[in-house]
Formats: structure tokens, sequence, C-alpha cells
């Protein structure tokens, strides 16, 4: 990689902004934030080398950012002070994220030097002890081995092995982890090179499902209410229609609100250094709350700020999803990352494993009761899985079909192929977790699929799955 002489023009190499409204510049100072976001994450969450983050968390990426990732310097690795810095322009200073325990990786705004890291929220919070001997799902050790000694366990072990052919389900998928769950077993787990059951990978937004977890635990505890308006301090002027935006309109992603063209599209947070207060927040209103079904980032990070502000004591707020969740769970190999602010990126920033996501989707199949702990609401898993009131259009211009839309789940039944009630959470480059209820089974499969347009074809992985399995 070179360093530039002064700055990196996108415009000049016909790189199409994520948002017109962008200017080269920034557009710069996202493609570092992006490179110096992921290798820090990659680095000190999952501990990958700088090899390894090139080949996959580096590669393969929105193709608007291609050509100026190739431009830039390579990232400066600090293991000291477990924080990344990427150059983008001479007279700035360059884009940095900084790692803290428990919370990983949070840029640095744009302009803002290292010694701002210092300031970052922290969390000082021992994790309990964790003893991996135990029984999977409380620990790792399985009592029972893989089903490969049938016939349906051999046809079961080959179609795990197919997802990693890169072109049985998809022409430009990358497969790094499938695990398969039926009464609660493993029955099948496969790792691509460099990844193991501890190896963790960016969720995208398969966080959205975790958030709603969260949430649903915060409904239990009566810190929220779904029905009640969202009352964020930013709508409380007094006319602002957004006010009655409610919880659960921005759960169904039908908050109305406008998030740009690309609701996927939020590179001011996720690679700009931006906080989730000054922008998820900040659109006016395109269609009546509940009207309109609308894909958009900014409606999940906008729903657990309305967490922060009903409990109203930040410590207690990024303790939350720790203590009440994740390591309940076991999910102890898993990462909520906040914003320089301290509000949790819950729409894409979590690292976590296929083991603990495969938790997570027993939970659900459990209807949310856990070690004898009834975790989530009774009957939340019927929540998410229930089609919200507006829902996205059934098919794409090329006839492919659309699933449906619950709360932070997508709805994959049978105009997937699959049995009646099976629901999803979806992430980009080709992270999911498919919970089959009817066949007491949880599906996982996370990758790096070319983010220019390979899509893993989940639903045919799925049902040729179940077709192996008794």
């Amino acid at each position: 990689m070179r360093i530039f002489p002064k700055m990196i023009i996108l415009g000049a190499l016909g790189v199409a902004p994520a948002f017109a409204d962008e200017t080269p510049r920034t557009m710069n100072a996202q493609a570092a934030g992006y490179a110096a976001a992921f290798t820090c994450a990659a680095s000190f969450n999952a501990g990958r080398g700088l090899s390894q983050i090139k080949g996959d968390e580096l590669h393969r990426i929105y193709p608007d950012f291609r050509k100026a990732f190739a431009a830039l310097p390579e990232p400066m690795i600090d293991r000291v002070h477990k924080r990344v810095s990427v150059r983008f322009a001479d007279d700035m200073p360059p884009r940095i994220a900084q790692w803290r325990a428990n919370l990983g990786c949070t840029q640095l705004p744009v302009g803002a030097k290292a010694d701002v890291g210092a300031i970052l929220p922290r969390l000082a919070l021992d994790a309990p002890a964790y003893d991996a001997t135990q029984n999977w799902p409380q620990g790792d050790h399985l009592a029972r081995p893989y089903l490969t000694d049938s016939a349906a366990g051999k046809a079961l072990k080959a179609t795990v092995k197919s997802a990693f052919d890169r072109t049985r389900y998809g022409q430009g998928t990358e497969t790094t982890a499938v695990l398969v769950i039926h009464d609660g077993q493993i029955i099948a787990e496969r790792y691509r090179a460099g990844f193991d059951m501890h190896t963790p990978q960016r969720t995208w937004s398969v966080a959205k499902s975790i958030a709603v977890s969260i949430l649903g635990i915060a409904v239990k505890d009566d810190l929220i209410n779904v029905d009640a308006p969202a009352n964020l301090p930013e709508w409380r002027s007094a006319g602002d229609p957004r006010a009655a935006i409610t919880l659960q309109n921005l759960l169904h992603m039908a908050s109305g609100l406008d998030s740009n063209q690309r609701g996927n599209r939020t590179d001011a947070i996720y690679f700009g250094g931006g906080r989730v207060v000054d922008n998820a927040g900040r659109g006016g209103l395109e269609a009546p709350p509940g009207k309109r079904w609308k894909y958009a980032n900014n409606d999940t990070m906008l729903s657990m700020r309305a967490l922060r502000t009903a409990m109203n004591d930040d410590a207690a707020y990024l303790a939350f999803p720790f203590t009440r969740l994740l390591w309940p769970l076991g999910m102890m190999h898993t990462t909520p990352e906040t914003d320089w602010n301290g509000d949790f990126v819950l729409s894409s920033q979590v690292w976590t494993t296929a083991r603990d996501l495969g938790r997570l989707g027993l939970l659900y199949l459990a209807d949310g009761r856990w070690n004898g702990e009834q975790l989530l609401p009774k009957g939340w898993a019927k929540y998410v899985a229930t089609p919200a009131p507006s829902q996205p259009p059934k098919a794409r211009a090329n006839g492919e079909p659309i699933p449906g839309y619950g709360a932070q789940f997508w709805l994959i039944g049978p105009r997937l192929g699959l049995p009646k009630g099976s629901y999803a959470a979806m992430g980009n480059r080709g992270q999911y977790v498919v919970i089959i209820p009817a066949r007491n089974m949880v599906i996982i499969r996370r990758g790096f699929d070319d983010n220019g347009g390979a899509r893993f074809n989940i639903a045919k992985f799925a049902a040729d799955i179940l077709a192996t399995t008794p």
C-alpha cells in the first residue's frame, strides 16, 4: 500500500459515495474509519493477525470503498494501547479505533487525536467464572458425538461441507462457520481454516436480533413498554410529531423516519465515527409511524437509545446486555460495541461466535427460558416472529421472494420453502441464525461473502439440512 501526497479523491476514481450529500473528503475519512474499526475489532476482539484481516474483514468490502482502500496506508496496530490508526490526509489526524475491555473497539470522531480514547466510556465489570468443560450449552464440551455414523449423519456432514465450496449456495460466497443444533444438541459443526468455536466475527445485522433480545428483557423488567412512545429527548420539543413514534414502531422497522434512500447504509456512524445521537434520530418523518415498512439501521439504534433514556443510568445501561443476557446464556465470546458517546451500535456492531449465536437461538426455541430462569418475557419468541403490520414487498424485481418481517427478525417460512413459523436473524456478508421451531432446530452460517452482490442461499441450505436430519 502507498502513502498519498495529499488526499484520496473518490470522485476522480469514479467511486459513487454512499449518500449524495457526503463530500469526497468525508468519504475518504469513512474508508479509513472502516479500516481502523475492523482491524481494531478483529485484532483485539478476535485475536486475528493483520494478514488474516486483510484477507477477510478488509477484503470484498462495499464496492464504493474499494478504490479508496487500495490507496490507504497500512493500518498501524498499537498493541500496547490497543488501538489502530489509519491515515487518510496529511492535514488531519488519522482515523483511530480504540479497544476497551468488554465494549470492544470504538472509532474516535474524525479529527480526534489518540488522547481522546482515554475519556471513552468504560465498563469495569468482571465476567463470571466460565467452565468451558461443562456440557453444551452451559459449556463447550459435547456430551455426544456428531451424527456421522448413520446414513443421515453422513448426508448431513456432506451438506455442511458443501457450504464451504464457494459455489453450491452462491458464487462468490465464503463460509467460515456452520453450526447445526437439533433438540438442543450440536449435530454438525465445521469451520474454515483460521476459525474455530472461539473465533468471533462481526455480526452485521444479526446484531438487531440481539438488540431485540436485550429489549425483551427490559420489557420483562418493566423498564420499557413496546406500546409506549420511545420518549427520546431529541423529540420532546413541543409539536414534534416524532414524539408519537413507539418502541414497537422502531422494532417493526416502521418508524416512518427519513433514513436516506438506503436505510441499511449508516456510514456516518459505522465508519465515520459519528454518534448515534447526532445521526440516527435527526431525520424527519416521511410516513406516519407504523404505516410504512422500511429497513433502517437507525430504527434499531434508536430503540436501544430509548432503553438508555428509560434507565437514566449510563453505567447500568452499559452493563445491562452482559449481566441480563450475554453472560447468563454463556455468550462469553460476544462483544457489543458502542459509539464514543456510549450508545450501543446494536444494529450491526457486535462480534460473536457461531456457538454463542447458537445459544441465542436455543433461548428462542425455549421461549426465553434458560437454565431454569425466564430471561425473556413469556411469548417474546412469538412476538418477534409475528408479522409486523407493515411488511416489505413479497418479491424483488427478478421474482426472488423476500422474507417477511417480525420484530428485528426475518420471517422465512413457506415463502422461502421452509416450515411454517421459521424465522431468522440475517446480516451482511452472509451471517445467518435460522430458527425452525417445527423441527426444534437452529442453523448458523457465518461468512465473508462478496459485498458486491454475492448472496449465500440460506433457504436452500436450511432446506438441504432439514432433508438430511431425522
